[in-house]
């Protein structure tokens, strides 16, 4: 006969997701009330409304909004003007981080009920520009409570020199990067890295809550088309995080005596088994490969033995997907089959992608295919910056056999391989991976992470639009070239 479990394990008893389409920008909701909106349904998903006045804290996943502390609007607006408030800050792995910390207060007695939310309105704040109509959003000042995890600096000064300091420059060169360490051509690698988003895009087709829904054939995805523009070499717009956007996600954690003190329907529970955290290093200069993730590894592998469970015992997994190579280096480090999905929402792309937020999202849906299956189990991943910060959560309808465990594995990660970084160099050096940023449909730049012949790393640009162009057909990692000292970049052969 199994043991009766702890009164302080924590569960997730309250799931919801909302979104608008509204055209006048004027006329839509903005995050704020998309957050209210989505913490109510997730009380009436768990079926008991009390929680929202028993609420011990509302922790909000920081947005592009200015909002001071959205934790007390919202806390005022739905019975709770005690409970305390907290923000994140900026990061798409502090959703996970944020229920990590939750689940271990509940589990020590620090708190009894706690709201998670978030919202974005990237769609209607575009589309306000875009028609000069600008939304009119509240003015909420104050500060919170609290802060939950630590935000990093997470561009060096090499970067910083070559302008080199955006997701859509960064995610190509790891993409780059993993493409030459598989010895593909760029054809096999385009149509690999297609055919993987055309499993994500299926996904999302199936999903209620996804942005795009419509199916998408991997012909399609890597074909550029006047609404598939390429972005940055090799990825089209449908190959990146997908920001136009309104969408607001909330989660109801409580302890297990509240649940049923609350009268909350056993079948409502999923219970978080695992949760850990990592970073790699902060600047992407000082990494020692640019297809690799140490703190992905040790992180997500230390959830997976911590839960006892190896990749192939998660019947679900969803993977931070703002861009394919962010689900190829998880993959690839946690050991997962990607021929398998890796995807209960379809991802950022076609899921929807709202900025911080998207894994509010992900373990809402996680939640929903749990209780169609009951006794499965889950993995979501987090990721934050330039595949940079990390979180990780496994999940179930079923009990876990041990209390709710936590380990940050940030110790383990340090003493690991690092360069050192040149901002200038005037020399030889060798063309470590790449991308090429357009303009309208031509390629106009090409970014380089180069190695120096004493293994340091430094960046270097290629203005020549033919050789640009000439770099999104033909192999330029590994050639040879020279920089000029100041960022200049020749290629030699």
């Amino acid at each position: 006969m199994s043991e009766p479990l702890p009164p302080r394990t924590p569960v997730l008893v309250g799931i919801a997701q909302v979104e608008q389409r509204i055209d006048d920008p004027q006329e839509a909701r903005e995050p704020l009330e998309l957050m209210i909106d989505a913490v109510e349904r997730a009380a009436e998903d768990a079926g008991s409304r009390e929680l929202l006045s028993r609420a011990d804290v509302v922790r909000v996943i920081r947005g592009i909004w200015r909002y001071g502390d959205p934790g007390r609007a919202i806390a005022e607006r739905i019975g709770c003007s005690g409970a305390r408030t907290g923000i994140t800050p900026f990061g798409g792995n502090f959703v996970q981080t944020t229920i990590n910390q939750t689940a271990r207060e509940i589990l020590a007695g620090d708190l009894d009920v706690a709201i998670l939310t978030g919202a974005e309105c990237g769609r209607t704040w575009a589309r306000g520009r875009r028609l000069d109509k600008r939304p009119t959003w509240s003015e909420i000042g104050g500060t919170p409570d609290e802060v939950i995890g630590h935000d990093l600096p997470m561009v060096h000064d090499a970067e910083i020199a070559r302008d080199i300091k955006r997701p859509i420059q960064m995610y190509p060169i790891f993409e780059n990067a993993l493409r030459h360490s598989r010895g593909e051509s760029i054809e096999e690698h385009q149509l690999r890295i297609s055919e993987l988003w055309a499993g994500f895009n299926a996904v999302a087709c199936k999903n209620p809550h996804a942005w795009i829904r419509d199916p998408l054939s991997a012909e399609q995805i890597r074909t550029p088309s006047p609404s598939n523009r390429m972005v940055s070499f090799p990825y089209p717009k449908l190959m990146n995080s997908n920001s136009n956007v309104d969408q607001g996600a909330a989660l109801i954690l409580c302890s297990l005596e509240r649940a049923r003190a609350l009268g909350v329907p056993e079948e409502r529970f999923v219970y978080p088994h695992v949760g850990t955290d990592a970073h790699d290093t902060p600047a992407v200069s000082h990494r020692d490969r640019l297809d690799r993730s140490p703190a992905i590894r040790l992180a997500g592998g230390r959830a997976l033995e911590r839960a006892g469970l190896s990749p192939a015992d998660l019947d679900h997994v969803d993977v931070y997907s703002c861009f394919p190579s962010a689900v190829q280096v998880a993959a690839q480090e946690i050991g997962l089959d990607t021929t398998r999905p890796l995807t209960v929402t379809g991802g950022l792309t076609f899921g929807g992608g709202p900025m911080n937020n998207y894994v509010m999202h992900g373990v809402a849906r996680m939640a929903e295919v749990l209780r169609e299956n009951p006794g499965a189990k889950g993995l979501c991943t987090a990721n934050g910056g330039y595949l940079t910060k990390h979180a990780f959560g496994v999940y179930s309808t079923a009990p876990p056999e041990q209390p709710y465990q936590y380990e940050d594995v940030q110790a383990e990660v340090e003493p690991l391989g690092r360069r050192e970084a040149v901002v200038d160099w005037d020399g030889d050096a060798t063309i470590e991976s790449y991308t090429v940023m357009y303009e309208g449909d031509a390629p106009a730049i090409g970014h380089a992470a180069c190695l120096l012949p004493d293994g340091r790393r430094t960046w270097a640009n290629v203005t020549d639009p033919e050789v640009a162009a000439a770099m999104t057909h033909e192999e330029f990692c590994g050639r040879p070239g020279r920089i000029d000292g100041a960022g200049g970049l020749t290629v030699l052969s």
